[in-house]
């Protein structure tokens, strides 16, 4: 009997569970759950026969070495910090490993052991990354194979509020890691644009006044750059090009106040020693705004900066309520992740929604075209939201075209490759994940 042992029962693995839970009973497979919450597991679970739900220390090398060697194939859901962990025993054990987070240095170090043992890691085959690469890169080939030569290149997507479920003034509520959120933007940005070397500050990611793009059947959002852009130059092949970028979307007004509360040191995860006498929220804020106007030489009382809009915001977050800090020796970002997950919870029929867009300019027989490619998605309620939905199928369907042979792939991948994106992108296509594309002359 195969084996699927998959780390972490989160948010984003409510589709990813049902999936494999399907393809198991379908196949006779087994699919082992490994969860700190066994509630949790047990929950996502219940409906499929051959699913098993467990909790272990991760830590804990022998138990963890125990699960691991008994898979076929194992999938990591687990914070990026511990992917390592589980991908050393993976490659003790030769053992298949898929995540949905990027190849970073850590894994880069096992490519050799990887190599030699014939085995597989295929990383980035989330949503972003995963669907966008395997996207974009269709989009890529397709050009070059009929001739075109590709002079840019914008990627943006974005995990929001379904439009019937926005009733907050951030336009935004939780369907993901929110620590992820709190610290989004906080390495800057680098990317290339009309052959210009971009590189963009913390303090300056979330400025957003000219950051606009027209989504076709919603509206205009705002987005901010992704930490290094050039990095996936070469991935992509698109070395030449004029401008290279890939960003995040957001409404306009999230953006507009975020920028004050990353400016404000909001998000500061090393300021404990400066606010450890603060007792309430009220008086945190306080502080930081003491600080920031100071060190900004803007008049104390804010007006400017606190518009109607930015005061709306950080009042529907609690941030000026006179309630006790619940939390041991908090840093800001800790205290700001506690009201993010308190105030901007998803209610149980809401609905998020899953946008991505990619813009490629072109030129073929002499003339200039872009190409717009559109992604939307909505999810159905708190559980089965769009981005459940779109970063956990990538994956499943990854491992059951691997267990199939259908994926033969050895070494360190990312979804960039024919062999890998055009079946799973096939499958996502008959589950309603498809994107809508329109070619028109460019003056």
């Amino acid at each position: 009997m195969k084996t699927i042992l998959l780390f972490g029962a989160g948010k984003s693995t409510t589709s990813l569970i049902e999936y494999l839970g399907r393809c198991s009973d379908e196949n006779s497979w087994k699919l082992i759950v490994c969860d700190a919450n066994l509630a949790s597991a047990q929950s996502k679970i219940k409906n499929y026969s051959t699913a098993q739900a467990i909790s272990i220390d991760i830590n804990d090398e022998e138990k963890r070495g125990s699960l691991i060697s008994k898979a076929d194939v194992v999938i990591s859901m687990l914070p990026h910090d511990l992917h390592f962990l589980v991908a050393k025993d993976c490659v003790h054990f030769s053992k298949n490993l898929l995540t949905a987070s990027y190849i970073d240095e850590k894994i880069e170090t096992l490519r050799n052991e990887i190599e030699k043992k014939k085995i597989l890691f295929l990383g980035e085959m989330g949503l972003d990354p995963g669907i966008d690469h395997m996207s974009a890169m269709r989009m890529i080939h397709k050009i070059k194979n009929e001739g075109g030569k590709i002079t840019s290149f914008k990627s943006h997507c974005g995990g929001l509020v379904s439009p019937e479920s926005d009733d907050n003034p951030w336009h935004y509520k939780i369907t993901w890691n929110p620590m992820n959120v709190v610290m989004a933007g906080n390495a800057g940005a680098i990317f290339l644009q009309d052959n210009q070397t971009i590189e963009i500050s913390y303090q300056d990611i979330f400025k957003n006044e000219k950051n606009i793009v027209d989504i076709p059947t919603l509206f205009p959002l705002s987005w901010y750059a992704n930490r290094d852009s050039l990095n996936y130059l070469n991935t992509y092949q698109l070395h030449g090009v004029q401008t290279f970028i890939r960003t995040t979307l957001r409404y306009p007004s999230y953006c507009t106040g975020w920028n004050k509360i990353v400016n404000m040191g909001f998000t500061n995860n090393s300021d404990n020693k400066k606010i450890k006498d603060c007792k309430t929220f009220a008086d945190w804020f306080q502080l930081k705004k003491n600080e920031f106007f100071s060190k900004e030489k803007i008049v104390l009382d804010g007006k400017d900066y606190f518009n109607e809009e930015f005061t709306e915001q950080i009042d529907y977050l609690g941030m000026r309520e006179n309630e006790q800090i619940p939390l041991k020796n908090p840093d800001s970002a800790s205290i700001l992740l506690y009201l993010l997950e308190k105030n901007l919870v998803m209610k149980a029929t809401d609905k998020d929604m899953i946008v991505m867009l990619h813009e490629i300019e072109y030129v073929i027989n002499n003339e200039s075209k872009v190409v717009r490619s559109c992604l939307v998605v909505k999810g159905e309620d708190r559980a089965h939201t769009a981005m459940a939905k779109t970063v956990g199928l990538p994956l499943g369907i990854a491992a059951k075209l691997i267990l199939q042979k259908k994926i033969n792939l050895t070494g360190i991948h990312i979804p960039v490759i024919s062999e890998i994106y055009e079946p799973v992108l096939n499958e996502l296509e008959l589950k309603g994940i498809k994107f809508n594309e329109e070619i028109n002359a460019l003056p």
